[in-house]
């Protein structure tokens, strides 16, 4: 009896033995696991990559604009007694953001402010400035503000968002820059 007793023991331990290499060889199968892997990164890497390059533009565009604002005032400081003040400007912006050409808005003010308070009152005329700037180094400053614009269309939109949370299909971008006139 001990001789069938052992020669069952020794089947049912290679039994086992084979079924755990079985396990073994197909736990260290990693042929689908690499493919998983990598649907898995993709998934997550390309809408986050898609995201980064779309506000990188966004933020280039933004600058862009800006600039523009900067770019008109500096052609406004060194043109300031030319009598196409306005067309000059936008021409000058316009140019800057080439991007944008004339889809770039551009709104030319000029104004005049006290010397000793250039970010206080602003008036609208020489002779108003005069009357209100007194006393004795505060004499009228002659400003001119360029304001500019540009609309951008959203390149991606985002399906399953909650109910909640809508993005805008558009995002409109200001620049805006002073300079006084010599």
């Amino acid at each position: 009896m001990n001789s069938i007793f052992d020669f069952g023991l020794m089947s049912l331990r290679s039994g086992w033995s084979a079924a755990l290499r079985r396990g073994r060889r197909a736990l260290g199968d990693e042929s689908g696991n690499a493919m998983i892997e990598f649907a898995l990164v993709v998934i997550a890497f390309v809408p986050i990559l898609l995201g980064t390059v779309g506000m990188a533009q966004v933020l280039l565009d933004s600058i862009e604009v800006s600039n523009a604002a900067r770019a008109g005032a500096s052609w406004a400081m060194s043109n300031s007694t030319s009598s196409s003040l306005n067309a000059g400007i936008t021409a000058a912006a316009q140019a800057e953001a080439a991007d944008f050409g004339t889809s770039l808005s551009v709104v030319p003010t000029v104004y005049w402010a006290c010397s000793t308070a250039l970010a206080g009152t602003q008036y609208s005329t020489l002779s108003a400035a005069t009357t209100a700037c007194t006393g004795g180094t505060n004499h009228p400053v002659e400003l001119i503000q360029v304001s500019t614009s540009a609309t951008l269309q959203v390149p991606f939109h985002v399906s399953g968002l909650p109910s909640g949370i809508k993005l805008p299909s558009s995002i409109t971008l200001t620049g805006s820059a002073v300079t006084e006139t010599e």
